[in-house]
């Protein structure tokens, strides 16, 4: 759980830093292919390439590519039309798909892991309900794309550590999953990226660079690390707790007007939705603490 924490913390600021000095000053593509660039130079050196079964590498690259390449793209392209707390609204979907996701690889219903997500997608979607431009639907569905195949990366990453156990550490099984991004983000960018849009402050780099060593290097390799150690249920809750989070960073250091109550309730049925799973989890309920 303090992987995850920690995680949360770190990429509730990462959406802030995105809306405020990247978001419609710099190309989407290329910020993501930046961050991928940078995180690939941190693992790749530690990477071990012998004795890690072709199928642990094949399928972590995929989480990669689904995980980061494709999610990062969409969550990129979706802050040029949509404000900081609409892109935290439209991620309450997150917990369902992590949820049902693994339920359909598990072939099994869990309703007491489906039950909290869906109060953690309840939680959510109070703290930012109203106030949605007109014009969000784009947005919106870019962010669906990137809730499912960020969600199918957390589930599928946590199935091969299970299902390929080896002596050789994670963090040293780990760098296939930026070259996964690699092979999805360095297309996108030379195909559909703008070179008249790249970073023109040291603040713009300097945030690309923090981005791509701490939210990235370190953020991902936490995070799907803190996804091997933890119950489905708890997981999808954990997807969540970035919304109030980062509300809160946004309300404090870029003063965004928002509903400090709403913002408190929102937040506390999020962390119980921790407490139905748990409750699930001691009724002997089925629930996935090692995917299958």
């Amino acid at each position: 759980m303090a992987y995850l924490i920690f995680v949360t913390l770190l990429w509730a600021l990462s959406f802030n830093f995105i809306g405020a000095y990247l978001a419609g000053q710099v190309d989407s593509y290329f910020a993501v292919l930046t961050r991928v660039v940078l995180a690939g130079l941190v693992f790749l050196p530690l990477t071990r390439w012998q004795g890690v079964a072709p199928r642990f590498i094949g399928g972590v690259m995929l989480v990669g590519a689904l995980q980061f390449g494709v999610t990062y793209i969409c969550l990129y392209l979706s802050f040029n039309v949509l404000s900081v707390p609409e892109v935290l609204l439209f991620t309450v979907l997150t917990p369902l798909h992590v949820a049902l996701i693994d339920d359909a690889l598990n072939r099994r219903f869990n309703p007491w892991a489906l039950l909290a997500a869906a109060v953690a997608v309840l939680g959510a979607a109070l703290i930012r309900y109203d106030n949605v431009g007109s014009e969000f639907l784009g947005g919106f569905l870019l962010l669906q794309i990137a809730n499912a195949t960020f969600a199918a990366g957390q589930v599928l990453y946590r199935r091969l550590v299970v299902r390929y156990p080896s002596d050789v550490p994670l963090h040293r099984r780990f760098g296939y999953f930026f070259l996964g991004a690699l092979i999805v983000v360095l297309p996108a960018w030379l195909a559909l990226g703008d070179p008249e849009r790249l970073p023109t402050t040291d603040l713009q780099w300097g945030v690309l660079i923090w981005m791509g060593l701490l939210a990235t290097a370190l953020g991902q390799f936490c995070w799907n690390k803190g996804a091997t150690l933890v119950d489905t249920g708890t997981l999808a809750v954990m997807n969540n707790l970035s919304v109030p989070v980062g509300l809160l960073i946004n309300l404090l250091v870029w003063n965004t007007d928002e509903n400090l109550l709403r913002l408190t309730i929102g937040g506390l049925i999020i962390v119980g939705s921790l407490w139905i799973n748990r409750l699930g989890r001691r009724s002997g309920a089925p629930t996935c603490t090692k995917p299958a």
